[in-house]
Formats: structure tokens, C-alpha cells, sequence
């Protein structure tokens, strides 16, 4: 069930309500690090990200934004740990696993061997001229391709190669749909294509070989 979308009051930007990845064999693990707060900063750390990269502030402004941040850093210094421990990229429920990194992508449908949903691409993603950066399509397939590779009772796979095709001018600040499914399986190999659309239009499409992990390889 897909949740309905609201607007960014100071952008007008569309924002993703989230959804959790359906049928992934994790459902509920880490689903409360954090609880709701957890997801309140990610999404105000994205949004930092969105200011820092659309503004042009003077110099004095640019000092209390750093002093500011390097506050924040320190804050959150005395709860660093392990990987295993942390919140980010635990949080099935939330657009992207909570990944600040990630563009938040949000689920509509899945089954073990296709996904559909929609993403947009904010601001942090600009590359130029209103244009989605290169490398940060090859960042949305490789974790919704990989993703899809390891849902349901298939052994844990990572990406052997990622090659993404871009057809069209991929649009910032703009819903777009996309939807992958796996489309072959030869033994340890997996191979997962992806498409996203705007509209009518094919902006970019993908392939991925994941391959099974051998006993001992992390």
C-alpha cells in the first residue's frame, strides 16, 4: 500500500512518504533503532544536504553553518559504533533504509522478483542544467538492484558489475516511477534489470550481475 505523497513547505518538492520493502526477508530488523525520531533527522539531514547544495550564503553564515554542524558532530561522537549496532541502513520502514547518502526511493509493490515504486531525485543530486548527477543513478540502481537480487530466501549476493544505460535527461525535484524485476539466475549469478521513467519517458535503465557470496566472504 502506497502512503500519500506531501510537499516540502519552503520547496514545493515532492517528499516520500515511506513504505516498507515488502517480502524482504529482514522485515523488522532494526525497524525501531531510533523509533520515529530516527526518521525525523534523516529527513532533516537531507534536508541540509538540499540547502547546502541550492544556496548561496555570505561568508559569515558559511562560519556559524560550520560551527553549527561541527556541534552536531560532536554530539553524536560519545554513540559511534560497530557497524552491526548502528541505525543507517537498518530501517527497512523508512525511504532508503534511512540512508542520507541514498536518494529516498519508496516501494509501491514487490514480490521476491520484481519491485515497482517511485523516487525523486532532491536537489543534493544536482549535476547541472536541472539534471540528476551521473553517478548518483548508478548509486539508486546498484541499491535497488541489489536489493531485489537478495530478497526473499536467496543467499546474500554482492554486485559483480552495474551497467547503466542513460536515455534521457533524469529530472530533479520531480516524482519519477521505476519498477525492476530478476531476470535471470544461473547458479551463484544473478542478473536484475531496472528502468526508471518520467512519465512516458525512459530516462535510464540498468543491469546488475550480483553473485553469491562463498562461505567466509563478507
Amino acid at each position: 500500500m502506497r502512503q500519500a505523497d506531501h510537499a516540502l513547505p519552503s520547496t514545493g518538492m515532492a517528499v516520500l512518504i515511506p513504505d516498507p520493502w515488502q517480502n524482504s526477508r529482514r522485515a523488522g530488523f532494526g525497524e525501531r533503532r531510533g523509533g520515529e525520531t530516527y526518521a525525523r533527522v534523516v529527513d532533516a539531514a537531507r534536508l541540509v544536504q538540499d540547502r547546502l547544495a541550492s544556496t548561496n550564503p555570505p561568508e559569515a553564515a558559511l562560519v556559524e553553518v560550520a560551527e553549527r554542524l561541527e556541534e552536531l558532530s560532536t554530539l553524536l561522537e560519545p554513540w559511534v559504533v560497530p557497524e552491526g549496532e548502528q541505525i543507517a541502513g537498518t530501517r527497512i520502514d523508512l525511504p532508503s533504509r534511512g540512508l542520507s547518502l541514498l536518494p529516498p526511493f519508496v516501494v509501491d509493490d514487490a514480490t521476491e522478483d520484481t519491485v515497482t515504486g517511485h523516487v525523486v531525485f532532491r536537489r543534493f543530486y544536482l549535476g547541472g542544467n536541472g539534471a540528476a548527477h551521473g553517478g548518483a543513478l548508478p548509486l539508486f540502481f546498484d541499491e535497488l538492484l541489489g536489493h531485489l537480487a537478495n530478497s526473499g530466501e536467496r543467499p546474500r549476493a554482492r554486485t559483480a558489475y552495474l551497467h547503466v544505460n542513460y536515455r534521457h535527461i533524469t529530472p530533479i525535484e520531480v516524482e519519477l516511477r521505476f519498477d525492476a524485476n530478476v531476470h535471470r539466475i544461473d547458479g551463484r549469478k544473478r542478473w536484475v534489470t531496472g528502468r526508471i521513467h518520467d512519465g512516458d519517458t525512459l530516462v535510464s535503465d540498468a543491469e546488475g550481475l550480483f553473485v553469491t557470496l562463498l562461505p567466509g566472504q563478507p
